[in-house]
């Protein structure tokens, strides 16, 4: 079976040849559609959003209005030492960022993986500002946070997401093929993973059995997104294939939860654990496979932060971001992007 890090390899190939070089920055502003973006997450700091995507560093991006995005330097300007020893082939090309904000620090997750296996790691980085001009900013790694080994790990270490629950305890969730959404709780300083420790396993799309354990399988579900709206905690997934340009079948779905691990179900009940899950956007005549989606509330109003491939551009990967309305208490995306 092919899976999200064997379709991204080509993908990979060309897009790195049209991302900006290590350190690069550009005070040119282009507009939404023009931007190229995988996995986006998104952070505001005195009226600039700071967008985190999937690039060589971890790519970085910032706007005033989120209609225009200038570049900004990446996350890291040389190669971390501890990847090579995890995932051998590693070129400094992280994927699937997630960015929070913590008693006065920006804790950035990333993912360091190898194509096509659950060679994979979560590591974190600390910053106490976002802006790149101002003499504090500078990241410091930490490593890792949650590892997967194959053969022995049914679940690949790869799309974190923070989230702290009621209580203030912080969970990261994450996962891609294999068993599907895992969480964990992680410590008070939220580097590493919590002792005792404590799992969850948040939804799946069954796998064949008779596959063996180093193969992705054929349950095509990863990056978990969680959001807290009223007296639910929501979980976003994306499903089926990214990766594949202009044949792309990603799509979004959502169930949601009164308590952080579960179980998460969809508008007919149906558990997430069980392939259940609504829809929230999907491809259309304009844009192929639509999803790896972030959400976050801006003056009130929600927006879904994605990616999706342009049929009108050759298939390249771009930035979505979709207004988002609550009806009968769920979430519906709005197809356009601003612009």
């Amino acid at each position: 079976m092919i899976n999200k890090g064997l379709l991204l390899a080509g993908w990979l190939i060309c897009w790195m040849g049209m991302a900006p070089a290590l350190g690069a920055q550009t005070e040119d502003y282009r507009p939404l559609d023009s931007i190229i973006a995988h996995d986006p997450v998104m952070m505001e700091e005195d009226g600039t959003y700071y967008l985190f995507i999937t690039g060589r560093g971890v790519g970085v991006k910032s706007s005033r209005d989120l209609k225009n995005w200038k570049n900004e330097a990446p996350v890291f300007s040389d190669s971390l030492a501890w990847t090579r020893g995890v995932v051998p082939d590693f070129r400094h090309h992280f994927w699937a960022p997630d960015i929070a904000f913590h008693d006065g620090t920006y804790y950035l997750y990333y993912s360091v993986s190898s194509f096509a296996k659950n060679t994979s790691a979560i590591g974190v980085a600390t910053t106490p500002v976002l802006d790149p001009a101002d003499p504090r900013h500078a990241w410091t790694d930490h490593g890792i946070v949650v590892q997967s080994v194959p053969n022995r790990d049914l679940w690949n270490a790869i799309d974190p997401n923070l989230i702290f629950d009621e209580a203030g305890v912080a969970w990261l969730a994450f996962g891609s093929f294999w068993e599907g959404l895992k969480m964990v709780r992680l410590s008070d300083d939220l580097l590493s993973v919590a002792e005792p420790q404590e799992w969850h396993t948040l939804a799946r799309v069954e796998r064949s059995f008779d596959l063996a354990d180093a193969n992705p399988g054929d349950g095509a579900i990863e990056a978990p997104f969680l959001f807290k709206r009223g007296d639910y905690y929501y979980l976003f997934a994306s499903y089926d294939y990214c990766c594949r340009g202009e044949n792309s079948t990603y799509k979004v779905r959502v169930g949601r939860s009164e308590t952080l691990a579960g179980p998460y179900l969809d508008r007919d009940g149906k558990s997430m654990f069980e392939g259940g899950g609504s829809l929230v956007v999907e491809g259309n005549a304009n844009w192929a496979g639509a999803g790896h989606n972030s959400i976050y509330t801006v003056d009130g109003t929600d927006y879904l932060f994605y990616h999706a491939y342009d049929l009108n551009d050759g298939g390249k990967p771009k930035l979505r971001i979709s207004e988002v309305s609550w009806r009968d208490g769920w979430p519906v995306a709005d197809p356009e992007a601003l612009n």
